[in-house]
Order: structure tokens, then sequence, then C-alpha cells
């Protein structure tokens, strides 16, 4: 009699994924060795751990909210195994609970209906990568200022004319009169396709015009990639 198998915890769902993941960490021998030990071992293993829990609990929440999805389906959607393996990279790379919120709900979103085809969530994970969380945050106010101020319970000023730097700074005091520093991080969105070209932070416009919608319609797709995921449909 061939013997059961063993129920999984909530751990071993994708604890292959994330050792995989963890593997790719050279480790050298001698001094640097002692050095790694000393130092990074247990940083590393906390962040590990941490997004171990991390995506387990979303797989967890994505089955509850998904019927009939099990295990076996998702060890055989490969777009799923190659999201994960390289959001497990990126989080073992950053200490941002932000950023580590965009990978869990990119997990999420990577299997649900009108997802992102393979080769853009490969790409969004890539800036998920490279940006910070100042860049979430100011993409997100200007994807919909009026919105982001509902959201967050802040009320813009009727303003009659101005820039959009205006809205920045109101939004986020802790930038203000830090302008090198927001505009690097608006290029960086424009750059990537997240946001429309152009100087509309220090461009002086109608009240209308400072509080229209900036994002491109890749950035669009984005925010709704790294945000909770989106309904199921009925």
């Amino acid at each position: 009699m061939n013997k059961p198998p063993e129920k999984l915890t909530k751990g071993d769902i994708i604890h292959t994924v994330v050792k995989a993941a963890a593997s790719a960490i050279p480790v050298a021998g001698g001094p640097a060795a002692v050095l790694f030990e000393e130092i990074f071992r247990k940083p590393l293993e906390k962040r590990r751990n941490k997004w171990l829990e991390i995506l387990a609990d979303a797989i967890e929440e994505l089955k509850s909210r998904v019927e009939d999805l099990e295990n076996e389906d998702l060890s055989e959607n490969e777009p799923f195994i190659s999201a994960v393996m390289q959001a497990s990279q990126i989080a073992l790379r950053t200490n941002q609970d932000e950023k580590l919120r965009a990978l869990r709900n990119a997990i999420q979103n990577a299997t649900l209906p009108k997802a992102p085809n393979e080769d853009l969530q490969h790409i969004f994970l890539r800036f998920i990568d490279e940006l910070t969380s100042w860049h979430f945050r100011l993409l997100d106010l200007f994807d919909s200022p009026e919105k982001w101020g509902n959201q967050n319970k802040i009320h813009f000023p009727d303003w009659s004319m101005g820039g959009g730097s205006t809205v920045l700074e109101f939004a986020f005091p802790d930038l203000r009169g830090n302008r090198d520093f927001y505009d690097k991080l608006i290029t960086d969105l424009q750059v990537r396709g997240l946001l429309s070209q152009g100087g509309f932070l220090h461009t002086t416009m109608t009240g209308g015009g400072m509080m229209a919608s900036r994002t491109t319609s890749m950035g669009k797709q984005f925010l709704r990639y790294i945000r909770e995921p989106w309904p199921l449909p009925s």
C-alpha cells in the first residue's frame, strides 16, 4: 500500500520556487564566506522568510477567490511560475514594504482574467525592481489627483492656475522645495512610458489641467497590475 502524501503546509506551496530564487545568490569560499555568514546571512534569511509568508498568503487568498483553483493548476501555469521566480528575486533585494505589496499584488493579478501578457508582466516586474516607493506614489497621484485626494482624505484647493508641481507639493509636503528630487522621479516614470511626456510639472495651466490624469495607457495598466486584485467577473 502506498503511503498517503503528507498534507502540505502553507509554506510548502511555493517553497521550491523561493528556495531556487534564494539559491541564485552566489557565495564564495574563504574570507568571503565568513563575511557573508557574519553580515548577510541573517538579513537575507529574514527577507526570504518574510517573502515566503507574503507569497503563501497571496496564493491562499487567490485560491479562495478563484473557484476550483488548485496547487497543481498553479504549478502547471508557466507564466505564473516565471512571475513568481522573478518576483522572488526582486523581493530579496528590497526592504520596502510598498515594493513587497506591489509584488504580492502582481503575483495575484498574473493569474486573473485580462492580466497583461507574459512579456508585459516581465517588464512590469522589472519596473517594480527599478523604481522606488516614491515613484509609485507619484504615479498614483497623477493617475487621478482628484481620486487620490478622496482616497487619502486630502482636499485640494480650488486652484484657478498653477502647475503639476503645485499639486505634487500640496499632496506630499515632504517634497516641498525638493524640486531636483521629484523632477528626477517624474523623468524616470516618463522614460518608462508610464507618464505622459512634457513639462507639465512646471507649466502654468488652468485648474482643470492641474487635476488632469497624466498616466499613459501603459501607466494605467501598470498601476492595475500592482494594486489590489481587481474583482473577478461574475
